[in-house]
């Protein structure tokens, strides 16, 4: 027992270790919720959140009169150090609970108590002095504190996920800077189109993926509303008159983020539309950057039976049967992650549909999910551009090889010889093995002067 101490609840005593800031409610949910292994711990960003909602919390009943200041003082800057992550290893519950998120508001609640009961010479569970209850969680519930750090968790770690997404952005521009004058096939229904170059198709990969951070940071700014003040289901019990506009603009000024209260709070506490219209473009991003590395892949595959325009760095052998072989294996494992986003959207639109009357206690796999699509495409797009984009090389002789043997660049015919004539000649090159060049000049249906100028690849990738 020298290592632990004694909490009670309404559920009788348990033992807490002793050094421990948490307390005995977060010591039930470690016990009861041995779930996914992601604890609340893996994400500073939601812990900072909720540091944010209690100190916004304690300065709103500081300035209504209903905490005395040197409380206020103390909570205010054990937020302060919890929003630095001196405390991050303090949050040990799984971010997947039953309960609404009452486990992760009281363990946070602990937290602040314990270091308040720190900073006054107390020992850590003698709530008398400082209660997670009375003192941290004063005008508050879970419904409407839980809910609103997630919503501070989220726009912070949108913030990374668009960094990592404009550099990306960044890389593949450079690429089709770089490779502005390789021409290439483009290819439609894989099969041969017309002629462009590789830097096009790379400033094409760019641009798809540049439309989705104003996408990701649009359907972000649906979190600055909040619902604190709304206590346990929206009618405001057992918080005073004005307690929630001012505590939006005490969020307001602590995050720089321009938080405003929702306007009907009932509403607003069981509504998870927000976090389903965000996860949506996070699926949105996943589905193209997915058919990204597809065709990187694509375009890598070979190098002797496949398409051969690219090489990708070689980041590991890639058998342990065949030698030599080098797989993709940077494109795959994005690939993958983007998988993982698609299938964590769909469980945040069931968990979102589960809303019942007015709570959504679903709410913990809801921002599980999320944050870790965030977290996942981060790393993903990170490792996408470090390890491949930057590294990619073009196959520039293979490429023009492939255009002067194509058959597609007869579309560039159809205005001089007519459709019928050009169908002909496409056949024929397929049939018999011989070039659309030769074909044309042996049915004499142009000059080879004309010719020349319009099958020059040059002259076919852009409107003329």
């Amino acid at each position: 027992m020298e290592n632990f101490r004694k909490e009670s609840d309404l559920l009788g005593e348990l033992k807490v270790p002793l050094q421990a800031y948490y307390g005995v409610q977060t010591q039930r949910a470690i016990e009861n919720f041995r779930i996914s292994g992601q604890m609340l711990s893996s994400y500073p960003k939601f812990i900072r959140g909720l540091a944010w909602v209690k100190k916004a919390a304690a300065k709103t009943n500081f300035e209504l009169g209903l905490l005395e200041e040197d409380m206020y003082q103390k909570i205010n800057e054990a937020c302060d150090e919890l929003a630095a992550g001196n405390f991050d290893t303090q949050f040990p519950i799984d971010m997947i609970q039953g309960g609404a998120g009452t486990s992760v508001n009281m363990n946070v609640n602990e937290v602040i108590a314990n270091i308040v009961l720190e900073k006054l010479g107390k020992n850590k569970g003698d709530y008398q002095f400082c209660s997670p209850n009375d003192h941290v969680n004063l005008s508050q519930s879970t419904n409407d504190a839980y809910p609103t750090a997630i919503k501070m968790g989220l726009l912070q770690m949108n913030e990374g996920l668009v960094i990592s997404l404009t550099k990306i952005v960044e890389a593949f521009r450079a690429k089709g800077n770089e490779f502005h004058d390789v021409i290439k096939m483009g290819r439609t229904q894989l099969q041969d189109a017309v002629p462009m170059t590789l830097g096009q198709e790379f400033e094409a990969f760019a641009a798809t993926l540049e439309e989705d951070i104003s996408k990701l940071n649009n359907n972000a700014n649906l979190f600055v509303e909040i619902n604190m003040g709304a206590t346990a289901i929206g009618t405001g019990l057992n918080a005073p008159v004005g307690y929630a506009h001012l505590c939006a603009k005490n969020l307001a000024e602590i995050t720089g983020y321009p938080i405003i209260s929702a306007p009907n709070l009932v509403e607003a506490t069981p509504d998870t539309g927000a976090y389903v219209i965000y996860s949506s473009a996070l699926k949105r991003l996943s589905v193209k950057l997915s058919k990204i590395c597809n065709d990187l892949r694509l375009l890598s595959s070979g190098p002797r039976a496949g398409f051969f325009e690219i090489n990708l760095p070689p980041m590991q052998p890639g058998s342990s049967i065949m030698p030599g072989k080098v797989n993709p294996v940077i494109p795959e494992v994005v690939n993958q992650v983007c998988y993982k986003v698609i299938g964590n959207d769909l469980t945040v639109t069931f968990a979102a549909e589960a809303g019942q009357l007015q709570l959504n206690v679903m709410e913990p796999v809801l921002c599980h999910s999320i944050m870790e699509s965030i977290q996942f495409l981060s790393n993903a797009l990170d490792t996408l551009r470090e390890k491949c984009v930057v590294g990619i090389t073009a196959n520039k002789e293979v490429c023009l090889s492939m255009v002067k043997h194509s058959i597609g660049i007869v579309t560039a015919l159809n205005p001089y010889i007519g459709y019928k004539n050009s169908t002909k000649i496409a056949k024929e090159a397929l049939d018999t093995g011989k070039s659309v060049y030769n074909l044309v000049l042996e049915y004499g249906l142009i000059s080879q002067e004309i010719l020349d100028g319009i099958l020059d690849p040059k002259n076919m990738l852009k409107p003329h």
